[in-house]
């Protein structure tokens, strides 16, 4: 076994640290675009009408999709399918936004549209179906109507 003298070593030296205080008011005065907001800031509260047309508020954040919300309030089963994946989307995923508040979400993507036709089988698209992981809440959306349609006869095991 070969034996190291400590000759053939530096010694690297030391860092040292210290100490700083960070006080509420100089964490919060650092520029809006690297503080992030607190989460009561980010709140969007929906009204959401369940398949038995019970009418419930449901708390999400903004940054959030509309799919996870309905999820983390026990309104779909996230089991179902892979949250914000549109290629996963099933017709569970498909919400039913109120008129008024649909003007106000951005335009649906040709593969949203694409697979609200493919989750329709040929029937009549309702006009107020959006998918609930397209569709991201912002504060203007607090407020908004949501319906969770009934699952549909091919996707009931």
């Amino acid at each position: 076994m070969q034996r190291f003298s400590s000759s053939k070593f530096t010694k690297i030296p030391s860092i040292s640290y210290t100490k700083s205080i960070i006080t509420r008011s100089s964490a919060t005065s650092s520029s809006p675009s690297l503080s992030s907001k607190k989460v009561s800031d980010r709140i969007v509260k929906l009204f959401a009408i369940d398949p038995e047309g019970m009418k419930r508020e449901i708390i999400g954040l903004s940054g959030q999709t509309l799919l996870k919300t309905l999820a983390n309030n026990g309104l779909i089963d996230p089991e179902s399918h892979r949250l914000e994946d549109i290629d996963a989307c099933s017709a569970e995923c498909e919400v039913h936004i109120a008129q008024e508040w649909l003007q106000k979400l951005p335009p649906a993507s040709y593969d949203e549209q694409y697979v609200l036709k493919r989750n329709s089988r040929a029937r009549i698209l309702n006009k107020y179906a959006r998918l609930g992981c397209q569709v991201v809440l912002t504060p203007e959306l607090q407020g908004m109507v949501v319906a969770v349609p009934e699952p549909k006869p091919w996707d009931i095991p």
